[in-house]
């Protein structure tokens, strides 16, 4: 009886192991689930982070406005081309134009990392084999290791590592242990403009001029999706909060939700005029918010793929958006060197199928026509015509004739001779408007405490 029962357990598993449902004992995997390493010491470490940082979280809103922390960094030269920071606030990194990567830290202790390999070799007086650390008082340091501009950066949920992209086709990884390039990831055949780590930091995204966005994983130095569709470069590249989905922005004018497991777009959002150069997913993966160049924001439901609301206000282009941890409200950084807060409302339609929506448009359209044609009707029963009124024909002649007799006014020019750009109205979900005094905002960002953080470039 054992040996049957030994077989038939030898039989399920090699069955599993077929069907790709092997997992060394554990529960099967689900075919749409998304394979991620097991939880580690970091891991523990963050979840309970999270934990203390939901119980210390301020809940936003219009009434209660986030606090905005912004960073100014000084003598750039015009080289500083990407920013970001550190989930825990710790770490700022910046992406120039002369091929390096600089760290600053942000909590007023140095920067210290392990020593170089060739010291971990060398036993100490007490035979102890482990790497010293290398204690500096350095606070900033500079990773070297691209060999053209870095356009995009990320730091993993842990802060053991970060992630760069460059002109010269390659993603790098960088240990922030040791200060030092660990893997060159190689497969675009164009300059890479984006990337970004997954929920887990296992994976990472990017976005390159090739008009493709790539998934990659750390412990492979080949993609492991290629997602091609889009009629341009693909500017941006976000993660969904579940990590099954990923957001692209091109200059192509869409944006495209693409499903990680089966590498397919599912979901194309059009109605932008302009490229779209940055995207949000809120925290609770509902809804997305896109801008570009075009200096507006839209907003979407994923769910149906519908345009929510428009929010007009930039005058200059929109580099970065975040959504709070209630993603009730949102924050966008623009050249125009100011923040804006706005208020995102879910529709109760929001999330109806288009075609749904579009028969209700349609018996609502039909309703209205027949509302009409019975006013019209009754009154031209209950009514005499009176003789001695202009018509309807003659009323709108007039009307016509005063609107072409007053002209608009001429273009004014300033005192330097350049056109005054003409005013933008603003939309009614703008609650606040932070200025800068000549700092373009490159990067915005949302604590799991709902501190905001906001990172530009000094422009002389």
């Amino acid at each position: 009886e054992g040996g049957k029962k030994a077989q038939e357990e030898a039989k399920s598993l090699l069955g599993d192991f077929n069907k790709g449902q092997f997992n060394f004992g554990l529960d099967p995997i689900p075919a749409d689930s998304i394979l991620a390493p097991p939880p580690r010491g970091p891991d523990v470490a963050a979840q309970i982070q999270r934990l203390k940082d939901a119980r210390k979280r301020v809940v936003l809103g219009p009434a209660a406005l986030p606090s905005i922390c912004m960073y100014t960094i000084h003598n750039t030269s015009d080289s500083l081309n990407c920013t970001t920071v550190s989930d825990d606030l710790s770490i700022m990194a910046g992406g120039f134009s002369e091929s390096y990567v600089k760290l600053w830290s942000l909590k007023h202790k140095p920067l210290e990392g392990q020593s170089d390999f060739a010291w971990s070799l060398q036993p100490d007086k007490d035979g102890d084999t482990e790497r010293p650390r290398n204690h500096s008082n350095d606070y900033n340091r500079r990773l070297i290791g691209h060999s053209g501009p870095v356009f995009g950066l990320d730091i993993s949920f842990d802060n053991k590592y970060l992630i760069s992209c460059s002109e010269d086709k390659t993603a790098r990884l960088w240990s922030l242990d040791t200060y030092t390039n660990v893997v060159c990831y190689k497969g675009h055949n164009f300059p890479v403009w984006d990337v970004a780590f997954g929920p887990f930091s296992f994976y990472f995204a990017t976005a390159s001029h090739d008009r493709t966005a790539r998934l990659w994983s750390c412990d492979h130095i080949y993609p492991l999706r290629i997602f091609a569709g889009h009629l341009s470069d693909v500017n941006c590249v976000r993660f969904h909060p579940n990590s099954k989905y990923i957001v692209t922005g091109s200059c192509d004018k869409t944006a495209r939700l693409w499903d990680v497991q089966r590498g397919s777009c599912v979901r194309v959002f059009t109605g932008h005029k302009d490229s779209v150069g940055t995207v949000a997913v809120s925290p609770d993966g509902r809804i997305m918010a896109s801008a570009g160049y075009e200096n507006t924001i839209r907003v979407w439901d994923l769910g149906s793929g519908r345009c929510m609301s428009e929010f007009s206000g930039h005058t200059g282009s929109i580099y970065s958006l975040a959504f709070s941890q209630e993603g009730t409200l949102l924050l966008s950084g623009s050249a125009d060197q100011t923040v804006r807060a706005w208020d995102v409302k879910r529709r109760a339609d929001s999330s109806i199928h288009p075609i749904i929506a579009q028969k209700k448009q349609n018996a609502e359209d039909v309703l209205n026509i027949q509302r009409e044609t019975e006013d019209d009707v009754s009154a031209l029963n209950g009514s005499k015509m009176d003789i001695g009124s202009p018509t309807k024909s003659e009323k709108e002649a007039e009307n016509d004739k005063d609107a072409a007799n007053k002209k608009p006014a001429a273009k004014k020019r300033d005192a330097e001779g350049r056109w005054k750009a003409s005013r933008v109205v603003e939309s009614e979900q703008l609650l606040k408007t932070w200025k800068t005094k000549s700092t373009p905002v490159y990067s915005i960002k949302f604590s799991k405490r709902n501190l905001a953080v906001a990172v530009g470039a000094f422009k002389i």
